[in-house]
């Protein structure tokens, strides 16, 4: 018999979080769909979870089992959250990748860097452009956000119309970018048989207030730099190119001059001057030539708004960076708000610039800094201008997701919270959970991908909470021990209650153990490590309070 067609939706990352987005929409006979990807995304690590982790990716063992049924991948924007996954997946599903301009040149950066082919990567104006891929009709349509060139999605089916808000506030004058267009979604909203489901950013779904526009921070900022003495620094998202605009044009007509510190704040602006949408951009000094202003002359703009060790704000926190310097009667301005999770990172670099005298700034006011994601009365004007039959919340936690969700409910719209590996049937009037998906985590560690269940990662916490002994144990070609044991401690106290050295108190215990060990536990390096791991958390545990990793290296000898 043959299968109906149904459209399908499955997110695989950003459902259920905030970060590492990646969402399947499919259209066809159950189990055959043709699917689009949109937005391949990464999270960041942090030491309490993850440490060592260079990035965060979701896992794509579904998407690539299912490669040979995948049309296109679509970008919505650059932020690294949407983006940064995608030069270290490409790989792995070699399909056509469309984007718009802007976010095309962060695409191909990536790519030349990793030596993939840039042929790739698809450039589209906005609506009314269509992007042909399979059963899907896919227009890009601007909306503002805290990066150019940021796009919603129509996603056009035979089962009916997807908008995909992408990440989106509403701002009529966003300083850089296009804005959020009324009238462009009234048509959208209008067409055809209008939306069938409306698939929605949550992010900022608790913010009770209407959002302000980015134009509401010129004169807080302009004013704020004109009243310093010494000099002045600001931090922001490297990507928030309007942030970085409105910063130093305030500092400009402060009288000082600008300098840019962080490669990912160069990059970001260099490739919004050469797409073009970044103009007059006040002239940037080059760090070599800062150090040459006075102080009341000059004003830093750097990386590191989320406490990042490696970033600008941190390397000034510990002192000079690039020949520049932070002193007693300095500005510091953070021009953002910090991420959960990010709060340890931003506090300890408050504290550093506190200890040199510098005065720190921050945004709890809300005067200098908004955001770039819609917030609840906004995104109910958007139900209400788009009246969508079905709403599927994105881009969130699980909170954010369920508080969506029930808005949506109230207003007698259809929802469903689906989180990562949740496909959901939305060819209905309901949408309909019809299977789960496993997904999970892949993590850069270094050069490599590992899978967060792999037990590196896992086995980096244990010695990190518990510390690591190393056991070398050498024994002759009869099963006889040949002198003591060796011991040496990693991350663990030298002596313990007893007031003795711990080494060689394990030391001593598996010489009594390997003294009166039978010629078969010595034979086996299976029973042999059993036993000497149990000795060894024994006495760590009675003497210090700790159950270490343990590793035994058997030599053995073997006569010629």
């Amino acid at each position: 018999m043959k299968k109906k067609n149904r459209l399908i939706y499955l997110p695989l990352g950003g459902a259920g979080e905030i970060g590492m987005n990646a969402y399947v929409y499919g259209y066809g006979p159950e189990g055959a769909e043709r699917l689009i990807l949109v937005d391949l995304g990464v999270t960041f690590p942090d030491m309490d979870t993850s440490p060592g982790v260079d990035l965060i990716m979701p896992e794509i063992d579904w998407l690539e089992a299912n490669a040979g049924r995948l049309e296109a991948i679509f970008i919505t924007h650059g932020h690294e959250d949407h983006l940064g996954a995608l030069a270290h997946y490409w790989a792995r599903l070699k399909v056509p990748v469309h984007l718009r301009k802007f976010t095309g040149r962060l695409a191909e950066l990536k790519f030349e860097e990793a030596g993939l082919p840039t042929e790739a990567l698809n450039l589209h104006a906005p609506r009314p452009d269509v992007v042909q891929a399979g059963p899907f009709s896919v227009q890009f349509v601007p909306v503002s956000h805290s990066i150019p060139e940021s796009s919603a999605l129509i996603i056009d089916t035979p089962a009916g119309r997807i908008v995909h808000t992408g990440d989106f506030k509403l701002d009529g004058n966003p300083v850089v970018g296009e804005a959020f267009d009324p009238l462009v979604w009234h048509a959208v909203a209008r067409e055809g048989a209008g939306v069938k489901v409306l698939v929605c950013d949550s992010t900022n779904v608790f913010s009770p207030l209407p959002g302000r526009s980015e134009t509401t921070l010129a004169v807080p900022l302009a004013e704020l730099i004109s009243a310093q003495n010494g000099m002045v620094a600001a931090t922001t998202f490297a990507s928030n190119v309007a942030r970085l605009k409105t910063l130093a044009e305030a500092g400009t007509a402060a009288g000082r001059q600008v300098c840019l510190l962080g490669r990912a704040m160069k990059r970001m602006v260099t490739a919004a001057v050469e797409t073009g949408v970044l103009t007059n951009f006040p002239t940037i000094l080059q760090p070599e030539d800062a150090v040459k202003v006075p102080r009341n002359r000059l004003m830093l703009i750097v990386t590191g708004s989320q406490g990042e060790r490696r970033a600008a704000s941190a390397q000034l926190s510990r002192g000079k960076y690039l020949g520049l310097q932070m002193k007693d009667g300095d500005t510091f301005l953070f021009s953002s708000k910090t991420i959960p999770g990010n709060e340890r990172g931003v506090i300890r670099i408050m504290n550093a610039f506190s200890e040199m005298g510098v005065n720190v700034v921050d945004d709890h006011g809300g005067l200098y800094h908004v955001s770039g994601h819609a917030n609840r009365p906004d995104l109910e004007a958007v139900h209400d201008l788009l009246n969508p039959q079905i709403l599927i919340p994105m881009h969130g936690e699980h909170r954010h997701l369920r508080e969506h969700a029930r808005i949506a409910t109230a207003k007698g719209i259809a929802s469903e919270v689906a989180t990562n590996g949740t496909m959901l049937d939305l060819t209905g009037d309901m949408p309909e959970v019809v299977e789960h998906v496993e997904t999970g985590r892949a993590y850069l560690d270094g050069s490599v991908m590992i899978g967060a269940l792999d037990g590196v990662v896992r086995d980096r916490l244990r010695m990190a909470m518990g510390g690591h002994v190393l056991i070398t144990v050498i024994v002759d070609e009869e099963d006889l021990p040949l002198g003591d044991a060796w011991v040496e401690l990693m991350g663990l106290a030298p002596t313990g209650r007893s007031g003795n050295a711990l080494d060689e108190m394990i030391e001593t215990e598996i010489a009594e153990f390997l003294e009166r060990a039978g010629a078969k536990v010595i034979a086996s390096d299976e029973k042999l490590d059993e036993a000497i791991r149990r000795i060894v958390r024994q006495v760590t545990m009675e003497e210090i309070g700790k159950k270490p990793e343990v590793t035994l290296v058997v030599s053995r000898l073997i006569a010629d």
